[in-house]
């Protein structure tokens, strides 16, 4: 059975109940998102007693900002449409990642899942030996694609086939309003001679990326290059933090086969999908482990 066959058992109420949006979830939730952040950031800035042990949860908690980039893509975090837009707005201005530009991405890789031809996710081929995995998990490949992503739109045409042409004005405004904050942000530390944003962003960004590489390879690692989302994306069972922390999103077959489920309600679509599932992983260490067997 793949995932259209599921879903169509579904009756009309219960697709109803599954897909309704609400803000006070996801604001609860990106209350303490951002609440951990601010915390751990002040803490870094005032220099209490230990505080370089709190650079990598710190950047832990910022590069995870992007499972919530990712569901602004599918306007499901909120009810409110300018709270998606300003969520995806902030996430993507802290990981130097174009919420616009993304969007399109991120529907190309929806609608073409696992397609080694027209999914952009595999544009870059995910790590077959283990130099390439070094490399890959140490987070350089993909900040070097995003700069240059960032730049190459801001003062050139965009030509990614999956940016409509018709949005491509778009794609150059943004880059170039984040490339302005970022001067400014830049200009203002030097003139005030200040490391704050070295210490509590761009150091603990840098710390944290090895952990977002690990998890998103789990997603679509090693899954079968077949249309059926039950099977072309893995849903990883893991602890309840884990999950706070990705905002739902290890539940990530079932997101991939009814993208507009909220994240709140994902658990509750598990339920419903986890007996027709054909990919899950028990933990992402476990994971882990068998990638790194498979390259040996």
């Amino acid at each position: 059975m793949d995932h259209r066959e599921a879903l169509s058992a579904l009756s009309p109420q219960a697709r109803s109940a599954l897909t309704e949006r609400s803000d006070a979830p996801g604001l609860w939730h990106l209350a303490g998102h951002l609440g951990g952040i601010l915390t751990l950031g002040g803490l870094i800035a005032i220099g209490v007693p230990g505080w370089p042990l709190l650079l990598l949860p710190q950047g832990v908690l910022l590069v995870f900002l992007f499972t919530l980039l990712h569901e602004t893509v599918h306007d499901t975090p909120f009810r409110t449409t300018w709270l998606n837009r300003w969520a995806g707005a902030f996430c993507g201005l802290v990981l130097f990642l174009p919420p616009v530009w993304f969007r399109w991405f991120h529907f190309a890789h929806h609608r073409y899942t696992q397609d080694p031809k027209r999914d952009p996710e595999l544009a870059s081929a995910k790590p077959e030996t283990l130099p390439q995995w070094v490399l890959h998990v140490s987070g350089v490949p993909v900040w070097i694609a995003s700069l240059r992503g960032v730049i190459l739109n801001a003062f050139y045409r965009c030509t990614d086939g999956f940016v409509p042409k018709a949005r491509r004005a778009d794609v150059r405004r943004e880059a170039r309003i984040m490339l302005a904050i970022y001067a400014i942000a830049s200009l203002a530390s030097l003139a005030s001679g200040s490391a704050f944003l070295l210490w509590v962003w761009l150091i603990p960004m840098a710390l944290g990326q090895p952990f977002l590489r690990l998890y998103l390879l789990a997603e679509h690692g090693f899954c079968p290059y077949v249309a059926n989302m039950l099977e072309n994306t893995r849903t990883t069972f893991t602890n309840r933090i884990i999950r706070w922390l990705a905002w739902n999103m290890p539940y990530h077959a079932e997101h991939h086969s009814f993208p507009t489920v909220p994240f709140h309600k994902l658990p509750e679509l598990h339920r419903y999908l986890s007996p027709h599932l054909k990919e899950t992983e028990r933990g992402y260490r476990r994971f882990t482990t068998r990638y790194l067997r498979r390259l040996s």
